[in-house]
């Protein structure tokens, strides 16, 4: 089982940007698919990004194709969520969550430790 610790949530204006960071520690964080949720009062937890353990191509929800992009370093043990030209609908509590060797990177399946989340509220 992974510790996962989220910051870098907060308050910002429309179109503006915000990079949340997620910091891994307990396992060995190469083993580790990583993802990026949401969630709202009014809605379940959604995936919004994902980057498979081995490489490759990240996938991303819909929603958030072109605007945030998804990176991880092995050797900070950290993942990061880049997101840009943010729209109040972006307005979420933000989790970040880790699943060991799964290859089902693009769902809430593939994952199986969580982080407690960060807050991100997009004025308009």
């Amino acid at each position: 089982q992974v510790r996962l610790r989220e910051s870098g949530g907060g308050l910002v204006q429309a179109g503006g940007s915000l990079r949340l960071s997620c910091v891994a520690s307990g396992g060995t964080f190469s083993t580790y698919s990583m993802g990026w949720f949401r969630q709202t009062p009014e809605k379940e937890r959604e995936f919004v990004a994902g980057l498979k353990w081995s490489g490759g191509s990240p996938n991303y929800a819909d929603s958030v194709k072109g605007r945030f992009t998804i990176s991880r370093d092995n050797i900070e043990n950290t993942v990061y969520l880049q997101m840009n030209s943010l729209k109040p609908e972006d307005t979420a509590v933000y989790y970040c969550a880790a699943g060991y060797y799964s290859s089902r990177y693009y769902s809430r399946e593939g994952f199986h430790d969580w982080g407690q989340g960060t807050q991100v509220t997009v004025s308009s």
